[in-house]
């Protein structure tokens, strides 16, 4: 057996059904990052676990939850809220589970959209780890998302699990991936400045993940990428195969593209605040105080 750890903020239009299929699991624990919707109150209606803590970064929430929430299985499978579980996928990862040839495993996303799987447009198969060995596995950040650092070999699922990207509806989606915009400008703009392309990696990567990655960094550096992204997921993935969901998926990817990109340049060009001299030593003397204070009571 295995256990499912589920990350949650404000997730409660989809929790009960996300915790509704973990439950073939014997060990079922949500990681909230302190929501201010019903997501704790729905989630502790079930036999399960509730931990809390304030979220970061995605990298140093899973760290986190790896390395202080006690698991009752050595084996773990990350489900965030808008996923599910299947039975399918379930009984694969217990059968992966009994070798300890690999401590991680990777599942391809079904990105379900409009009420559609988007199949083409998505790149699909798109996988991320989501089956790891406790105390191998690790996660730092990257952009708006998280990368992880494995101890060992890893491999391939061949089951997949829905992903519900715009459950809560199209306003909810943009005004997330705003945010995940400004996280993805900055991790744009380091690697314009210090990274490179791995072009071995993009031509003759081991797995889909590395070809991915170096496509990633490649397209970085492309002109016009949002129109490029949406002409590339379009017409070259086969997006129009999509139907209507499609092009909307398509539409929403580029859109996102051209936010980076303003953002970027925001962060090169635009000034930085004046610093306000007099509050920063206002702010010395209140530490002043606070020392003496601090001295004087010992």
């Amino acid at each position: 057996m295995f256990s499912i750890y589920i990350l949650t903020y404000n997730e409660e239009l989809d929790i009960a059904a996300c915790i509704e299929s973990a439950l073939l699991s014997d060990d079922v624990v949500v990681v909230d990052s302190y929501s201010s919707d019903r997501t704790v109150e729905i989630a502790s209606r079930y036999d399960i676990r509730v931990v809390q803590h304030r979220f970061e970064s995605h990298g140093r929430q899973r760290t986190w939850m790896l390395e202080e929430v006690p698991a009752k299985h050595d084996w773990i499978y990350i489900l965030e809220a808008d996923e599910r579980m299947t039975p399918e996928l379930f009984q694969e990862c217990l059968e992966a589970i009994k070798t300890s040839e690999y401590v991680g495993y990777y599942a391809a996303e079904r990105v379900m959209f409009m009420g559609s799987w988007i199949r083409h447009s998505t790149q699909y198969p798109r996988y991320q780890l989501r089956l790891l060995q406790r105390g191998k596995v690790w996660f730092t950040d990257y952009g708006h998302t998280e990368r992880e650092v494995c101890e060992g070999a890893t491999n391939f699922l061949k089951e997949t699990y829905p992903h519900y990207t715009s459950g809560k509806g199209l306003s909810r989606w943009i005004d997330k991936h705003n945010r995940y915009s400004t996280d993805e400008a900055e991790e744009t703009l380091r690697q314009l400045q210090q990274g490179s392309v791995n072009w071995r990696e993009l031509f003759f990567g081991r797995s889909e993940v590395q070809r991915r990655r170096a496509l990633k960094d490649l397209s970085l550096r492309l002109p016009f990428r949002p129109l490029v992204r949406f002409l590339y997921m379009y017409f070259f993935l086969g997006g129009f195969l999509d139907g209507r969901a499609g092009f909307t998926w398509c539409t929403l990817q580029a859109f996102y593209e051209y936010l980076i990109l303003l953002k970027v340049w925001e962060l090169k060009h635009m000034p930085l605040p004046p610093v306000d001299d007099s509050a920063q030593q206002g702010q010395a003397d209140e530490t002043t105080v606070d020392a003496t204070t601090l001295s004087s009571s010992s």
